[in-house]
């Protein structure tokens, strides 16, 4: 049998189609024609007043946090369950990241207790120079809170929105909260440039330094003139060709992921101690865009997630741990954090399953059939 991947890309004949037109064109270097249209589509689509197609959803939050002049001395407040690529861009600047604690129900940031790792921290002196949410697994943060308690601090909001292309809270998109945001095309997202992400925001001089900066920060003149540190963070024109054709599709890729999930949903709802994250107690997961699925089982023993993903391996599935806790991880295990209980237990105890495009209803069945089987058996 074939193997079955968590989050595979898939690509189509309009996508072939445009990354010749971008070849042919002669557009092969950083930037281009497909670039400009692709920034203006996402843009489009997540209601903000620009975008900047930059290499990596990395790189859209440094040159945020650059922008908010984050550096060395500065805290900035971020999830511990996350990727870490959302703390890598905190300490770029020199910055020290303190890490809060997650919300059982789908393992986003618990809002209450980041508000509160706030007032603590300034309460001690510290420089809280930037907060930076994380859309977990493609479902807005409860920004109805957050977003007020910050400005009335007059704290900078970063939104790490790279897994949460398409999903929306209150009618609001992910990417169009907070100053501003960045987003993921890399290979096993929603839809993919191969590699690549990009930077929005309402604040256009926030975007205009943003692009001076990723284009190592060349001065106007008829030399290479630099005054200051750049980076060379700018999106191939060949990529956005590719990424053109994506978001063309992005809502039938959507709408795949989500009768993926409801099928697990329905095929796990008698399983004693299974839940679907979003999906229990009642949270409504409809505007997610259901990137991955993440199901909890509970009151295992020690290490049962291990042997179940080590059983879903040897079955050729791919399957995997949530993300590991940040205050988890050796490189920041001196580092400060408010909580961390919840989020521990959503490690030991939660999986991704297979959630992408490509998988067949055969594929899903047999999923399930093997979730089944490790859970119960």
């Amino acid at each position: 049998m074939a193997r079955i991947h968590l989050s595979k890309a898939t690509v189509t004949e309009r996508e072939e189609q445009l990354v010749l037109e971008a070849l042919r064109s002669g557009w092969v270097a950083p930037l281009g024609p497909m670039v400009d249209h692709f920034e203006a589509e996402i843009a489009e689509r997540t209601g903000v007043a620009g975008a900047l197609a930059l290499s990596s959803g990395t790189a859209a939050l440094h040159l945020a946090l650059l922008h908010h002049g984050v550096g060395a001395g500065d805290v900035v407040v971020v999830p511990s369950m996350t990727f870490a690529a959302t703390t890598n861009a905190i300490v770029y600047t020199g910055a020290t990241p303190v890490f809060v604690d997650s919300q059982a129900s789908d393992a986003n940031v618990d809002v209450a207790l980041m508000i509160e790792a706030v007032d603590a921290l300034r309460a001690e002196g510290e420089n809280v120079a930037a907060v930076v949410t994380v859309d977990l697994y493609g479902r807005a943060v409860d920004y109805s809170a957050l977003v007020p308690a910050l400005a009335e601090r007059g704290i900078p909001l970063v939104e790490d929105a790279a897994e949460a292309l398409g999903a929306s809270l209150d009618g609001e998109a992910c990417g169009s909260f907070g100053s501003c945001a960045a987003i993921s095309f890399n290979g096993n997202k929603i839809m993919t440039t191969s590699g690549g992400g990009m930077l929005l925001s309402n604040d256009t001089e926030l975007l205009s330094r943003a692009r001076y900066l990723s284009t190592q920060a060349r001065q106007p003149a008829p030399w290479y003139e630099h005054t200051e540190v750049g980076y060379n963070y700018r999106m191939s024109n060949l990529l956005a060709a590719l990424g053109i054709g994506q978001l063309e599709r992005l809502d039938v890729m959507i709408a795949r992921r989500r009768e993926i999930r409801d099928l697990y949903a329905d095929a796990f709802a008698d399983l004693d101690g299974v839940r679907l994250l979003g999906r229990s107690e009642g949270d409504d997961d409809s505007h997610d865009n259901c990137w991955l699925t993440g199901a909890i089982v509970e009151g295992r023993e020690p290490g049962f997630i291990d042997r179940v993903v080590e059983g879903f391996n040897a079955a050729d599935i791919e399957a995997r741990h949530l993300w590991k806790p940040m205050h988890m991880q050796p490189m920041y295990a001196s580092a400060r954090t408010f909580g961390g209980d919840v989020a521990a237990g959503l490690f030991h105890s939660g999986l991704n399953l297979p959630s992408g495009v490509d998988l067949s209803d055969d594929d899903v069945t047999r999923v399930i059939a093997t979730f089944r089987e490790l859970v119960t058996g």
